[in-house]
């Protein structure tokens, strides 16, 4: 008599105890059925009539085989819906091309124009919780403080600010780069984790990369970064 379908195969294809996840094709897949169905009759017809297959062992049997084609339907549906988060990544990516965004930096940037304006570069903050107080601290390119602000109570989350180009001494600054820090203190004069935040323009998008992520050119300076570094739209 036919003893009871060696299920290690249909396990491990189904990942089970004892073997890893295989992949298999959909001709595979079939094979496998048809294998299955073929071994489970041929066990129905002759099994011994003093000790029948049980219907739970029938179950179990069925209820693998159905698993493995589970697996790969699921595969499949988990492809589709990888395929269109992806193409919403490209979407929201080229979305961006053109506008300011902030992204995690220290640098500021001073210009002034022909007619003595002065225009800079916006700055932030990110905070894990609300600060009492901020200030923040620009510097030059040898390490000299500048200007520093007062910038007051401010809420947890990313906040953006401006420089308006003076410096401590009421004059206007030289154009050129500089850095920003910041000291966050809570109600209990605790000082506060924070992110410096710079301002860039998105220039571009790189195609997904082979891990499917999608690139934002932000140019020279600060080359390219992932939507997870965006942390403001401004």
């Amino acid at each position: 008599m036919f003893d009871e379908i060696d299920n290690t195969a249909v396990a491990r294809a189904a990942g089970g105890a004892g073997g890893s996840s295989l992949p298999l094709s959909q001709s595979q897949s079939d094979e496998l059925r048809e294998s299955f169905l073929r071994l489970l009759t041929t066990q129905l017809q002759n099994q011994d009539p003093l000790n029948p297959l049980e219907n739970a062992e029938m179950t179990s049997q069925i209820a693998q085989i159905n698993t493995v084609s589970g697996i790969e339907q699921l595969n499949d549906t988990l492809k589709l819906i990888t395929g269109q988060i992806d193409a919403n990544q490209a979407l929201q990516a080229s979305a961006l091309v053109g506008k300011g965004v902030m992204v995690p930096g220290d640098r500021v940037l001073l210009e002034q124009d022909e007619e003595g304006e002065v225009f800079t570069t916006p700055f932030g903050i990110e905070l894990d919780e609300p600060a009492e107080n901020v200030q923040a601290t620009i510097t030059d390119a040898g390490g000299r403080v500048v200007s520093q602000l007062d910038l007051g109570a401010v809420d947890a989350g990313v906040s953006s600010f401006n420089w308006d180009g003076m410096t401590a001494e009421g004059e206007v600054a030289a154009p050129g780069a500089y850095s920003v820090t910041f000291e966050a203190i809570d109600a209990d004069e605790e000082s506060l984790n924070t992110e410096t935040l710079n301002y860039a323009q998105v220039g571009g998008v790189t195609p997904q990369d082979q891990d499917g992520n999608v690139k934002l050119d932000l140019g020279a300076i600060y080359g390219q970064v992932g939507l997870d570094d965006i942390r403001q739209i401004l």
